[in-house]
Parts: C-alpha cells; structure tokens; sequence
C-alpha cells in the first residue's frame, strides 16, 4: 500500500514520526523472531522427545499385553489436568501441570499382585502421551506468532522504513525547489524593479 503524504512541512514532520516509531521498534521484532525461532525448535525436539518415550515406554511394557485383559476399564480415569500458561517470548502457550486421576475402589487381595503397578504404568503413559501433545501445541502456536512476527519485520524492513525515506526524500526536493522558485521569481521581480527605476531616473 502506497504512504500517502502532502508536501508540505506538517506532512514531513508526520512521516519523520512514523519513520523513527518503525526503526526503534524493528531491532525488537528482529529479536522476537530470532527468540521464537529458538523456541518453536525447542517446542517442535520436546514433542518428539516424548512421543519416543512413550513408543520407548509401549514397548517396554508390551509384555504386559496379555495382562491387560484382566484390569478393569475404568479403573483408572482422568479426573482432572491442570493447564497452565506460560509466556514464551511475550507469547501466552500451554503448560502441563498435575494430572488428578480418579481411581475406582478394588480389592487387592482379590486382583492380582501387578494391578498397583499397571496403574502407575498407565499414569506414566498419560502423562508422556499429554506432554507430547502439549509441547506440540505449544510449537503450533509459537510458529503462528513467528511467522506474524516475520511478516510485520518485512513489512517495517522491506516496504515502510523505505517508503517512508523515499517519501520524506520527495517532501525535501520539493520544499527546496519550491524554495528555490520562490527565491529566482522574486530575484527576476527586484531585477524588474531595478530597471523600471532606472529607465524612470534616465527620462
């Protein structure tokens, strides 16, 4: 979109404005983005790190498969997981807190001895599988905000910190060969002047 200006000195003095608020502000976004990059990254190796150790943890467990069949379902339910935000680089994501699990009464007498451990076992696999997923949310939305923040540091860099030069360039020449006009017109009209004076002196 082209800047539209006037020129005149109210209009320069406007863009001057606009001009130096984008050239304080880019080195910040350049730091932003630079701080995001890093973290969508960061956010992007935690949510595969994970996801292998709960493929990691599957397997491990695998020779439990068969035992699966004896525990109840729902035995174990998820009775509430605590959200929290954190900011990363001025951007609000999701972090994982406590995970409150609801567990149904059994009697350990009467089910077998590994019942405890299979519901430690499925409270490690939640936990991994919700950090996976959590981490990669986070990295969805640090990589929108980097991508915004991308944008608007070209927008200052490539398109308004040079309109606007280029803009107060013309506001400049113009004023000075307005200037510059106004100081040859009334040079020719004392010049005028003159000679009217000495052709009056001369009769």
């Amino acid at each position: 979109m082209p800047i539209k200006f006037q020129y005149n000195k109210t209009s320069l003095t406007n863009l001057g404005k606009q001009l130096k608020v984008r050239q304080k502000a880019l080195p910040t976004l350049k730091n932003k983005e630079s701080a995001l990059r890093a973290s969508v990254l960061l956010a992007k190796n935690e949510s595969e790190r994970y996801a292998r150790m709960l493929e990691e943890a599957l397997q491990e467990y695998d020779y439990l498969a068969a035992l699966w069949n004896e525990f109840e379902p729902g035995l174990v339910r998820i009775e509430d997981i605590e959200l929290r935000t954190v900011k990363v680089a001025g951007v609000k994501t999701p972090y994982l807190g406590e995970i409150k699990y609801a567990l149904s009464p059994f009697n350990a007498f009467m089910k077998p001895a590994w019942y405890a451990d299979g519901v430690e076992i499925l409270q490690k696999l939640v936990r991994l599988g919700l950090q996976s997923e959590i981490y990669e949310e986070k990295r969805r939305i640090l990589e929108y905000n980097r991508k915004k923040t991308t944008q608007k540091v070209n927008l200052y860099e490539k398109v308004q910190i040079p309109g606007y030069q280029e803009a107060m360039l013309k506001i400049k020449r113009y004023m000075e060969d307005e200037e510059n006009l106004s100081k040859a017109s009334s040079k020719i009209v004392k010049t005028r002047h003159a000679a009217a004076e000495e052709e009056e002196e001369a009769l």
